[in-house]
């Protein structure tokens, strides 16, 4: 989009077919095929996003929303991506915006140098070695308003802070931390927030028409429909650490991934833990039906020379046909991709896991698969840190044909952590890492 194409948000139909994917054959029979040899796998194209100045593309959706971009560009849409109906274009999503954190007096505080930034659904097209904006649609409130990227509770969320983490912002209930995206038959879009965590139904033009979030997450204040219809235990999400990935199934139905393990009993149990959560959303229904377990591998296995499990993350989640899903594991370094089936029998949804005083709790089992938790059974599809011209903090997955995927880096809007994030004059000292988007081809099976 360039920023006067505000308002034309063209609206093209896709319905996802579920068609399997080749896949090095992973896909195509469940369960029989083997993992495709990761260095057989290939880049075949990159593509960057171009230089957009942050202030020119806000104000050009929604004008008098940013006073001031310090110096920052358009970045951070590598949160998702998901087909767009036509060839090399794909729909993502922005997060919160520019954000960072600097020490005052010994603690870390949340940056939020644009607190007028609002988060957008993005429109992009491959071509050639460049990524263009096509279009784009601001996120807004039930009356119109900017929903920003700032936290929403105090004493829950980080607080807020300028970018100089000298002057507190104010909190907006209406503040989403938005990941990832899909498109439904109807034209609307659904994304998953990291805040609450919440699933979060968006219209064909950026209106919130309802957010579903924890049971007793006790939000007001809000200027669109909110509705607490996901389990309770979800409170107990790590900060800055809840939905991540978001997953729609050829009938519709929704797979939302937390990012991390859950925080139960404690932040210390969830960041020591390798076993996170994926849950199963109808939206027919507006229920949450079904949950799993699901185990990341050693950190050590997944980034060689990582000794940090809490550096584990889902980032992406992709339908690969009617039951399954690709599961997206890395570090900020790594990314390797895991094929998972969706069982009846492995649905803990209501069972002893989600009661918060059960004790140990599913993440504190050192091997719940001995304590008779049915965690989901994976198989390794892609080592991407094996593959050359694979970025870091890769985000976004999506499927190009039978034998591609096309990847996004988040590249966190040119941010760094740190006060020497910005210069004298409030200016951003930009990073250097560009949006990306790059195609992998897989092999056949052999």
């Amino acid at each position: 989009m360039s920023p006067h194409a505000a308002g034309r948000h063209r609206v093209h139909r896709f319905v996802a077919t579920g068609l399997p994917l080749t896949l090095a054959a992973v896909l195509v029979a469940a369960g029989t095929a083997t993992a495709a040899p990761s260095g057989d796998a290939r880049v075949v194209r990159t593509a960057t996003l171009g230089e957009i100045p942050l202030g020119t593309f806000s104000n050009g959706l929604l004008p008098g929303s940013v006073a001031d971009d310090h110096g920052v560009k358009l970045g951070g849409i590598g949160s998702d991506m998901y087909p767009a109906g036509r060839k090399d274009e794909y729909w993502t999503v922005t997060d919160r915006g520019p954000n960072g954190q600097v020490k005052i007096d010994g603690k870390k505080r949340r940056t939020f140098p644009v607190p007028g930034f609002d988060p957008a659904i993005v429109r992009i097209r491959v071509s050639g070695d460049r990524v263009e904006v096509v279009d784009a649609i601001p996120l807004t409130t039930s009356s119109g308003k900017a929903v920003t990227g700032l936290p929403n509770q105090k004493g829950r969320d980080e607080a807020p802070y300028t970018y100089d983490a000298r002057t507190p912002l104010s909190y907006d209930p209406d503040g989403l931390d938005t990941e990832g995206i899909v498109r439904a038959g109807d034209g609307s879009f659904w994304l998953v927030d990291e805040y609450g965590p919440s699933l979060v139904h968006v219209s064909a033009r950026g209106r919130v028409l309802a957010r579903y979030v924890p049971k007793g997450l006790g939000t007001t204040g809000t200027d669109y429909p909110v509705v607490e219809a996901l389990p309770s235990v979800l409170l107990h999400r790590k900060t800055n650490r809840g939905f991540e990935g978001l997953a729609q199934l050829p009938g519709g139905d929704l797979v939302m991934a937390l990012q991390s393990p859950l925080s139960l009993p404690d932040a210390d149990a969830g960041d020591a833990s390798r076993t996170t959560r994926l849950l199963r959303f109808s939206p027919r229904e507006k229920a949450v039906t079904a949950e799993y377990a699901y185990r990341f591998d050693p950190v050590g296995v997944v980034d060689p020379g990582e000794d940090d499990p809490s550096a584990l993350k889902i980032s992406s989640v992709v339908a690969a046909g009617r039951d399954r899903l690709l599961v997206e594991e890395r570090t900020d370094k790594t990314a390797r991709l895991q094929l998972v089936r969706l069982r009846n029998t492995s649905d803990i949804l209501g069972g002893p896991w989600d009661d918060d005083t059960t004790s140990p709790s599913l993440e504190q089992l050192d091997d719940p698969a001995t304590a008779g938790v049915p965690v989901l059974s994976k198989q390794l599809v892609v080592d991407l840190g094996k593959v050359a011209g694979v970025p870091g903090k890769i985000e976004g997955i999506a499927r190009v044909d039978r034998d591609t995927l096309a990847l996004v880096n988040d590249n966190d809007f040119g941010m760094t952590d740190g006060a020497g994030a910005f210069d004298a004059e409030g200016r951003l000292v930009d990073s250097g890492v560009r949006t990306t988007v790059t195609y992998v081809r897989l092999p056949e099976k052999r």
